[in-house]
């Protein structure tokens, strides 16, 4: 088979299974795939249904199985005519990882790894629901602002934690006897549960203790708080303008030529067409004369 045919029969077997994928019954399919999935896993959780239903589950979880894995080939064939484009795209990657690991050894021998990617079939869902998958990138894109929220943070308990231990740790060891303990009182602190009595108590010591909680609280539950609340919905309008910009792509014109195949035939029509028109231009010459 030439390099030619063989782009083609790519090209019309990705055109054929591009339909297919992109139809709203293949996707209300894959969707009740997933749906049942989650229904399967919550059944196993009852004793009494795995001892009663035992190889109806186990049937079940083959058919899904195989369901699944043959969504994952049909979704690469629909992508044959450009395979990297089929893995320039996450969710591909976290299907064929999800579907592809159920296969190996150790996982199927393993009955809480084959349960937790079980499990990751669920979060599939998100996939063919927009505001989910909208909120799952912008949790993603967070992470960075999120670590720098840590970090300060950290900082926060432990300077405020030290003082604590310093002023406080003799009156009150329970909450303030060790630098961890005085960490973990004011990280509660940071809820506002039990901030009340914490004042009482810090009164009951120094009435400037009142400057103590009062500048903790104010840096750590409202300041930081809405910093990371800031941090997350910048990440949601980020989110939601790349789905924007993805749903809105320009569709991929019909006539572009994918390979260099078509260029190459292409350029060969029109040296045909150049020489009938030489010949053309040639033959009122050779009768003039």
């Amino acid at each position: 088979m030439s390099e030619r045919t063989s782009s083609h029969l790519r090209r019309a077997v990705a055109v054929r299974t591009r339909r297919i994928t992109e139809s709203a019954a293949f996707t209300a399919a894959v969707f009740g795939l997933i749906l049942g999935n989650a229904v399967l896993l919550g059944a196993e959780t009852y004793t009494g249904a795995v001892e009663q239903w035992h190889s109806t589950l186990k049937t079940a979880e083959h058919v899904f199985l195989a369901a699944f894995t043959a969504e994952i080939l049909l979704r690469a064939a629909a992508s044959a005519d450009r395979p990297k484009q089929f893995f320039r795209d996450p969710w591909n990657i976290f299907d064929l990882a999800v579907v592809g690991l159920a296969f190996l050894p150790f996982a199927r021998e393993n009955a809480t790894v084959l349960r937790l990617l079980r499990l990751a079939r669920v979060v599939r869902a998100a996939r063919f629901l927009p505001q989910l998958r909208i909120v799952i990138v912008a949790v993603g894109k967070s992470l960075p602002g999120t670590l720098s929220f840590v970090l300060v943070g950290a900082l926060l308990l432990y300077v405020y934690a030290m003082t604590g231990w310093v002023f406080f740790a003799a009156e009150d060891p329970e909450h303030y006897g060790s630098l961890g303990r005085a960490a973990l009182t004011l990280f509660l602190l940071i809820t506002l549960d039990g901030l009340g009595d914490a004042v009482r108590a810090g009164l009951e010591i120094s009435r400037w203790t009142i400057l103590y909680f009062a500048s903790f609280v104010l840096l750590g539950s409202f300041l930081l708080v809405n910093l990371l609340i800031g941090v997350v919905i910048n990440s949601l309008q980020e989110a939601r303008e790349m789905e924007a910009g993805r749903g809105s792509a320009p569709p991929r014109r019909a006539s572009t030529p994918d390979t260099a195949d078509d260029l190459r035939e292409q350029l060969a029509t029109a040296r045909r067409a150049l020489d009938t028109i030489e010949a053309e231009l040639e033959n009122p010459r050779s009768r003039s004369r």
